[in-house]
């Protein structure tokens, strides 16, 4: 690996034109000191063949069309299998990366001997409201991973050696229900093959709003989480982790009118840790005190989600 190696930044879209052209500008302006190519990922819709136009001659622009399975993580793969830099990085089609974001983490990651990882803190816009979102640590393991999630830790700030990918932890998981969660479960393998490599520094603005394409898909959202529990047994060492995650699915329950079903995973998350305010939430919503969208325009606002 050259100190600066090429990139490709893949960039799933779906249905999102001026919010996508904003992303890959973006990354096109990077001060890189070395190649970077954008590969667009269309995913159930139509191609734009002239966002090629925002190209440079070292800012390659190229579009593609997902080939494998419907959804995020099937876009993600196409376009990391399309991809030829040896650093591979994710941006969402309503995401931007701030200035300095690539030179800052290639830095990071290679100060780090056996570093396949590197993410960085985030600024969550939402209803005019912007709130930094940064981890006060450098690195990140499985078990941290399995007690929180991070928030902080966001797809677009995600940049990885194409070799880990390819020949190592894998591709993002093409199997999860909806493509929901992938991003958690990718960071979960990624954790378990080596310590994540994380940049106390906001470089990616990120936009939270009800276009968001997993907005009050409740459903979808409680059969990945569960199916996120199948897969990882190691939450059961983790009892505060796997509350957490027992508590979204209650959530989901009660946000989609399913009392019963959120009165039952509650009761099951305040068994794991009667401190988990998610438990509480969907009691709360399953018994109408308050409407789920109150809650999460709440939190949002706050620079956070359930």
């Amino acid at each position: 690996m050259t100190p600066y190696p090429s990139v490709s930044a893949v960039v799933p879209t779906r249905n999102r034109p001026e919010l996508l052209r904003a992303a890959v500008r973006a990354i096109v302006a990077q001060d890189y000191p070395a190649p970077v190519e954008v590969v667009v990922v269309y995913d159930q819709s139509e191609p734009d063949p002239t966002l090629t136009d925002l190209a440079t001659p070292d800012r390659q622009v190229r579009v593609v069309t997902n080939v494998r399975t419907p959804g995020l993580a099937g876009a993600r793969n196409t376009g990391t299998l399309a991809a030829t830099g040896e650093l591979i990085a994710f941006c969402d089609d309503d995401d931007e990366w701030l200035p300095g974001k690539l030179s800052a983490q290639v830095d990071a990651l290679n100060a780090v001997p056996g570093a396949e990882f590197v993410s960085c803190g985030i600024r969550v816009s939402y209803d005019g409201h912007t709130v930094e979102r940064v981890l006060d640590r450098d690195s990140i393991s499985l078990s941290e991973l399995l007690r929180d999630r991070m928030t902080e830790l966001h797809p677009s700030t995600f940049v990885i050696r194409a070799a880990a990918l390819r020949d190592g932890f894998g591709l993002v998981d093409e199997e999860i229900p909806g493509s929901y969660a992938e991003d958690y479960e990718f960071l979960l393998r990624a954790a378990r093959s080596a310590p994540l490599v994380n940049l106390r520094t906001p470089y990616v603005l990120v936009r939270w709003h009800k276009r968001s394409y997993f907005a009050q898909r409740w459903d979808t959202i409680s059969e990945a989480l569960q199916w996120l529990l199948d897969r990882y047994p190691e939450f059961a060492s983790q009892p505060a982790g796997q509350a957490r995650v027992t508590g979204q699915i209650a959530f989901a329950h009660a946000a989609s009118g399913d009392s019963r079903g959120a009165v039952r995973w509650a009761r099951r998350t305040i068994r794991r840790n009667p401190r988990e305010p998610r438990a509480y939430l969907a009691l709360a919503v399953a018994g109408r005190v308050v409407r789920a969208d109150t809650v999460l325009r709440t939190l949002h606002r706050r620079g956070r989600g359930i």
